[in-house]
């Protein structure tokens, strides 16, 4: 079974930024960026995974927290560019 789009946000920040430690209790609705989870570096790395992953363009204007400062957020986000792109 194909992992969900937070599935695959969620794995990926447990992997970069937590060194595989996945007992932090992070919510989906966390902020990564208040959590400490992630720097202005991080969301970077961040829209490197979502871009390569899901085949999608991340425009500046784009890089907001409300598209990418949870992995909800980030998942949405994803979700609506794939409308716009199919």
């Amino acid at each position: 079974m194909q992992p969900t789009i937070e599935q695959q946000i969620r794995r990926f920040i447990i992997e970069t930024f937590l060194f595989g430690d996945s007992s932090n209790g992070l919510k989906d609705t966390d902020s990564l960026l208040e959590a400490g989870v992630i720097d202005s570096t991080g969301v970077l790395e961040l829209v490197a995974f979502i871009e390569e992953t899901y085949k999608i363009k991340v425009k500046d204007e784009e890089l907001i927290p409300e598209n990418l400062d949870s992995i909800t957020n980030a998942s949405d986000f994803i979700r609506r560019k794939q409308v716009q792109n199919p």
